[in-house]
């Protein structure tokens, strides 16, 4: 009796599952099911594929190809959207037992040192945010911060501007150094993106953006704080040592080592920076799924939101 038969005949008798016995057997699952396909031409017409096996591989199949073009980053509530989407009629367990089937992983952890360094001469910005980290529109509520991705030429240093509305990044700069030159042209971008300062600025300063990081001295300088003054920004800022009072922005930047550095390593800056915001602007905006905004990609939730306001 081959081993592909008595893995088959196992199910079959015994309604021990295919998957435990190639398991158990150190045989891979592709191998099995390419033999049920060999065996008498199609495998129901040999007893030995039903209905449910076929189902199976047809997900698997479906996982798989939604799990590469999601570039491997989607875990199974984001593929699960994905196939939805494609008109499939799954669950979210079943794409999950069909990623672990497949040995589909979407995450390594790595954790990252904080590079928030206050300057205790200048006074603080009042917490305007106290963790709400939603927002009824654009425009309401942005988050920021700074991020060090390590290449052979030495760090270089990425700083964010998020809306809290739909998790879209507005600002994404780069630069060899963590100062308030950096931040200040992320909030630039942030501004230009959201097409200039006359479509966000508001005459009632309470209406105005806010604008929540931590309390480093790149958000204290006086050239960042004189910016936000006089692009009608509000400034808003968390505790020291408290990564839970900027959690949103930390989650973006968890999300960046977990999908694009622990699967890089970057030899020259330019590679980083290449790389970086190709992702940022790219797969982040426009295909990433967000739980906060309706398992939709930013782009998507805020085009939707616009839409359903239009028809109101």
């Amino acid at each position: 009796m081959s081993v592909a038969r008595f893995i088959a005949d196992q199910r079959i008798k015994y309604q021990v599952p295919h998957t435990l016995v190639c398991a158990l057997l150190g045989v891979s699952l592709a191998w099995f099911y390419k033999w049920i396909k060999r065996a008498d031409g199609p495998g129901a017409a040999s007893g030995l594929f039903t209905d449910t096996d076929r189902r199976r591989d047809t997900i698997d199949r479906a996982v798989k190809i939604a799990f590469k073009k999601a570039k491997g980053l989607h875990g199974s509530p984001r593929l699960h959207a994905d196939l939805l989407e494609l008109g499939w009629k799954v669950s979210e367990k079943t794409v999950a037992d069909s990623m672990r089937r497949q040995g589909l992983v979407a995450r390594v952890i790595k954790r990252r040192g904080g590079l928030t360094r206050a300057d205790k001469s200048k006074k603080p910005f009042a917490d305007l945010v106290c963790r709400n980290f939603t927002a009824p529109a654009p425009n309401c509520t942005w988050v920021g911060d700074i991020t060090e991705i390590p290449t052979g030429e030495g760090k270089l240093y990425l700083a964010t501007v998020i809306d809290l509305f739909s998790r879209r990044l507005l600002g994404a700069a780069t630069s060899e150094h963590p100062d308030a030159e950096l931040a200040c042209a992320a909030i630039r971008m942030a501004v230009a993106t959201r097409g200039g300062k006359d479509e966000i600025w508001r005459d009632d300063e309470a209406e105005r953006v806010i604008f929540h990081t931590d309390r480093g001295s790149t958000y204290t300088a006086s050239s960042f704080t004189t910016l936000c003054l006089e692009l009608g920004i509000r400034q808003s800022m968390g505790r020291v040592g408290s990564c839970f009072d900027n959690a949103a922005a930390e989650a973006f930047f968890s999300s960046l080592e977990w999908e694009v550095q622990s699967r890089h390593d970057f030899d020259t800056r330019a590679q980083a920076r290449a790389v970086v915001i190709d992702w940022c602007y790219g797969f982040y905006n426009h295909d990433r799924r967000h739980s906060s905004a309706g398992m939709m990609s930013p782009i998507n939730y805020e085009t939707a939101a616009a839409t359903q306001q239009d028809a109101a």
